[in-house]
């Protein structure tokens, strides 16, 4: 393969690349400045154009580098790899004179160019189980997709794998925080690692319009904004929800009828159980009731079954579509299950990006809180990061609310994403 520039290969393609992103392009070429460095880092802000021209670069290296030869390509999951890089880069590829052949069923992308052919195997480094998958290859390069997202064993048992001369690492994310260790260990070590760190923001993606760019400035808030659109190492602090203190943010309750029902349960029998009643109106899912017991307070405590009638009293005459439930309440879940009234579903519970899908339908307004609804208006003004922590964690103390909200989002909404609005029926008191 003639060593042409990646610019020179793509450029007559595709929308002309940034500065920064034509170095990712071709800083492993000969005439390169960069060409000695063993691994490239990339980070910063989402929509920031480095992922995208990060997999093209490595494919096009690979052939640069040789023929016949075993490449990884890893991320958080094969299902998010597959997403975020193997389907949007083989149109271009083949529009370029590859030919790419995916094995779905074996997770290998066999690559070929003129003559010679490249095998790339997809990896998830979902957990420290996943660094098994990996043992025992011999690897010529590898690349991580979200490296921040994976545990450390998986990373280092993948790079040990790369025992071919020349081999390179390619790494890019989005900042965690500051304490992580790739952080720690890789990009504020970059020189002592000889790799080549490239900082991305928005306007190092030229395909994004000012509107686009202004969305996302509006999306997030407080720590995402930071991490997202700054594309800064910070750690979280203080209020998880801060814009929720604007009492600008909460709405009265809808008047009318609702034409579909879900109830999302956080439950508790020491701490509090909190379950909210969601009607749909309008395509708008609204909180319209909600029950709250603490046991603390009340000074004693509910069995499963007493629970279970609550939700009950809390669903009335209803036609409820599912229940969301906390995935760790077994026991209530077989209590629901057995009573053979409503249909349950385990919610999803990853809680920082949960959160993270919360505050964007809180920040754009898709989700409110009605101004009568006490538990959640209360738990909002508490909820707060953990700062004895080094990782992303929440205060397990006033969040039983917030868990339920967050289960409902996650869970019974798409994706977190159309117009949806928390309210709650005024409570006795």
């Amino acid at each position: 393969m003639r060593a042409q520039s990646p610019s020179e290969v793509i450029g007559l393609k595709i929308k002309p690349f940034s500065q920064k992103q034509l170095r990712v392009l071709s800083w492993w070429s000969k005439s390169s400045e960069y060409r000695n460095f063993d691994a490239i880092i990339c980070d910063g802000a989402v929509r920031s154009g480095k992922t995208f021209c990060m997999v093209l670069s490595f494919i096009i290296w690979s052939f640069y580098f040789g023929g016949n030869s075993d490449f990884a390509l890893c991320g958080k999951t094969i299902r998010s790899l597959r997403r975020n890089m193997v389907t949007p880069v083989i149109p271009l590829l083949r529009s370029l004179g590859f030919a790419c052949d995916e094995k779905i069923t074996h997770n290998i992308l066999n690559v070929s160019y003129r003559g010679r052919k490249n095998r790339f195997y997809l990896f998830g480094g979902k957990d420290e189980s996943s660094a098994s998958l990996i043992q025992g290859m011999t690897l010529s390069g590898v690349m991580f997709d979200e490296v921040a997202l994976m545990p450390r064993s998986f990373v280092e048992q993948a790079m040990a794998r790369c025992s071919v001369t020349g081999s390179k690492f390619w790494f890019n994310c989005n900042p965690e925080y500051p304490e992580h260790w790739f952080y720690t260990e890789w990009i504020k070590k970059a020189k002592d690692k000889n790799a080549l760190y490239l900082h991305f923001t928005m306007d190092d993606n030229p395909s994004l319009s000012d509107e686009v760019k202004q969305r996302y400035e509006n999306l997030y808030s407080g720590v995402f904004y930071e991490r997202f659109v700054r594309g800064r190492w910070v750690a979280v602090h203080g209020a998880v929800y801060p814009f929720m203190a604007d009492e600008e943010m909460y709405c009265d309750v809808p008047k009318g009828e609702f034409q579909k029902y879900a109830i999302s349960c956080d439950y508790g029998t020491v701490n509090p159980a909190s379950f909210g009643l969601w009607g749909k109106q309008g395509g708008v899912w609204y909180r319209i009731d909600e029950y709250y017991f603490n046991s603390r307070t009340e000074g004693f405590q509910k069995t499963d079954e007493e629970h279970y009638k609550g939700l009950c009293a809390l669903a009335g005459d209803r036609k409820i579509s599912q229940v969301v439930v906390d995935p760790s309440a077994a026991s209530f879940t077989e209590v629901i299950r057995r009573h053979g009234k409503f249909r349950v579903t385990p919610a999803q519970n990853n809680v920082v990006n949960g959160i993270r899908r919360v505050s964007q339908a809180l920040k754009d307004g898709s989700i409110k809180i009605c101004r009568n609804c006490k538990a959640s208006k209360r738990e909002f003004s508490l909820y707060r990061w953990d700062s004895r922590k080094a990782d992303d964690l929440p205060v397990k103390e006033n969040d039983h609310a917030m868990d339920d909200i967050r289960y409902f989002v996650t869970t019974v909404i798409d994706g977190g994403r159309g117009m949806f609005v928390i309210a709650a029926e005024r409570q006795e008191e």
